[in-house]
């Protein structure tokens, strides 16, 4: 498989590769279950085709309790990119208290990006995350939302503060952020991580028994999944799309959607017009 395309990281210039994977719901399993055995495979070959960003949250469960130890077992730490948050705290110590949980379930000392989840509690979260920063235990910080109604919001956050990354969700059929927050990020040099680009596996319901547009195979797209990550990495304020998986395959064809050409206009209506 041909190498994963990078982006640089608006901030500082480092590239990361444009395919990440999320943690929400699809590490959230019992422990020493077969889906847990399922993740280990998941997470190789996340990192032999060349990902390395991973977003997670102490809110999701115990996924970070089932990432941390998977990373450790493989001695995949020194490759991953990590991105936690400070999520549904009040305060500073309550957020330093969460993050100091994280990096023990996570197994590390430091983690790449810590964001603000869903604007909590912003002023505050995002000045402990930049003392963390200033203290070399974060890299990076950002402030997140996941649903088109708090986009303003965080737009106006993202005025106010200058995060080094915003996540955001886009897809297909959600495109409300091409609007405004996509061209701000990308004229303040701000970093956009993509969630949500499957719309939570509505898409795939509506693509059910659909074949592909004539022109995927021309760019070498061989699934309805690699077609929409391209979508939204077709987007030029766009740095990383991070889906999540439970199954080794389709993380495998997930990982195929950062190689190749992006979409087109063209390409881009086309999908627009069957499902947006």
């Amino acid at each position: 498989m041909s190498a994963i395309e990078t982006r640089a990281i608006p901030s500082t210039g480092e590239k990361i590769p444009v395919i990440g994977m999320g943690t929400s719901g699809s590490f959230e399993v019992r422990p020493g279950s077969p889906e847990e055995a399922a993740l280990r495979e998941v997470v190789r070959t996340f990192f032999a085709g060349g990902g390395t960003v991973i977003d997670t949250a102490p809110t999701y469960s115990n996924a970070e309790d089932i990432l941390g130890p998977i990373l450790a077992e493989q001695d995949l730490r020194g490759k991953a990119w990590l991105a936690t948050k400070l999520s549904g705290v009040q305060g500073r110590e309550r957020g330093l208290e969460q993050f100091n949980g994280s990096l023990k379930s996570l197994k590390t000392n430091k983690v790449e990006l810590l964001q603000v989840h869903n604007l909590g509690d912003t002023a505050t979260q995002l000045k402990l995350a930049r003392e963390l920063k200033a203290e070399g235990e974060v890299r990076y910080v950002g402030l997140t939302h996941y649903l088109e109604s708090a986009h303003d919001r965080l737009l106006e956050a993202m005025r106010e503060t200058k995060p080094d990354f915003i996540q955001i969700n886009y897809s297909v059929g959600v495109r409300g952020a091409e609007e405004r927050l996509l061209p701000a990020a990308k004229d303040m040099g701000v970093a956009v991580i993509i969630n949500r680009a499957f719309e939570d596996g509505k898409l795939f319901a509506r693509t059910k028994g659909k074949d592909l547009p004539g022109w995927a195979a021309e760019i070498g797209v061989t699934s309805w999944a690699q077609a929409f990550l391209k979508f939204a990495l077709s987007q030029p304020a766009v740095t990383v799309v991070i889906p999540a998986t439970g199954k080794p395959e389709r993380q495998a064809d997930n990982l195929k959607a950062g190689t190749g050409p992006m979409l087109d206009e063209a390409q881009r209506k086309s999908l627009i017009e069957m499902l947006g």
